[in-house]
């Protein structure tokens, strides 16, 4: 059972063996211990991570398409906070990612708040009010004392050193699980959504991959003019058409989004067999409870929960699997 002290570097660092690639420096995987409903309610930084107020303001980020700003806690912990729309998708895809065993950075839903010192703001501008009030927001931590992500340098769904293992084609299950359409690499330049984070020790440098947003998600997927994000009854929708099979060997995902024909090529039974694994550890419990945390309202508690339980359940079904909850 986790403790209440996670970090980011912690869970990074599990006990269990990692999926390590052909270059052992190189993690994008490593097995999960079983989660707790405080697990799912504070994700992979911990009650203990949690941003403090009052927050003193640094300065606007203008990277992405979402407005964001710096801002320092209580307790000197840095914080990118988000406004405009991924404040509910990006923390409880955190909670998603850190109970399946794959990298996620320390997100908070912050219901309210006040941020002292802010001025200047451009983009950010119509998400605060005169004196720094805010609604409904995204706290992402920006700094960890072991883990730094590596400016510059990022992987492609085509070209990383996990090609063919079941833990990069579960993360594409996961992606399509997520309704996540925005799902951009090295390829597109400084759009890319993919990062690499280091960590040095007396032992070498490792390198953990991960997927790095989660905005576009649990809503519907698709092209510019039909997907959206953070909309259950969108998700609910489609679940339905979320993966089926007519042969028992080929798979029909409904995903589609940018870099589709990457996300679900590849993909095979064993690969959806070896995340089910994972998958069925899952409980409804926890599911609500990380949904909650996440500032779901309650019948979005009820329609995600139960939607996404479908799509695992389909998943059990292409591989005969058998789900407990």
């Amino acid at each position: 059972m986790f403790t209440k002290m996670h970090t980011f570097a912690s869970y990074l660092l599990l006990a269990a063996a990692p999926c390590m690639a052909a270059d052992q420096n190189a993690v994008l995987w490593q097995a999960p211990r079983p989660m707790t409903v405080a697990d799912w309610t504070w994700g992979p930084g911990g009650e203990a991570r949690a941003p403090q107020a009052p927050f003193q303001f640094i300065g606007e980020d203008f990277r992405g398409t979402n407005p964001k700003i710096k801002v320092r806690d209580a307790k000197g912990q840095h914080w990118t906070v988000k406004f405009g729309g991924e404040d509910h998708s990006e923390v409880f895809a955190a909670r998603l990612l850190f109970a399946l065993g794959y990298q996620a950075q320390p997100s908070y839903f912050v219901r309210s708040g006040v941020v002292a010192g802010v001025h200047g703001l451009k983009r950010a501008k119509p998400f605060l009010g005169k004196h720094g009030e805010f609604a409904y927001a995204r706290f992402k931590l920006r700094d960890s004392k072991k883990i730094t992500r590596v400016e510059g340098k990022d992987w492609a769904w085509t070209n990383n050193p996990f090609t063919g293992t079941h833990e990069l084609n579960g993360l594409k299950i996961l992606m399509m699980l997520a309704s996540n359409w925005d799902a951009k690499d090295s390829r597109d330049g400084k759009g890319s959504n993919t990062a690499i984070y280091a960590e040095s020790s007396p032992q070498g440098e490792r390198l953990y991959y991960a997927f790095d947003d989660w905005g576009a998600t649990f809503g519907k997927w698709g092209g510019f003019f039909s997907r959206d994000k953070w909309d259950a009854d969108g998700y609910s929708g489609e679940t339905r058409n979320f993966a089926a099979t007519r042969d028992g060997q080929t798979i029909r995902w409904g995903y589609r989004g940018k870099r589709a024909k990457d996300v679900t090529r590849g993909i095979g039974m064993d690969d959806v067999r070896w995340l089910v694994t994972y998958l069925d550890a899952i409980s409804d419990e926890g599911l609500r409870a990380g949904l909650r945390a996440s500032g779901a309202t309650a019948a979005e508690i009820d329609t995600y929960a139960r939607a996404i339980r479908e799509r695992i359940t389909q998943l059990q079904r292409l591989c005969g699997a058998t789900g407990t909850q």
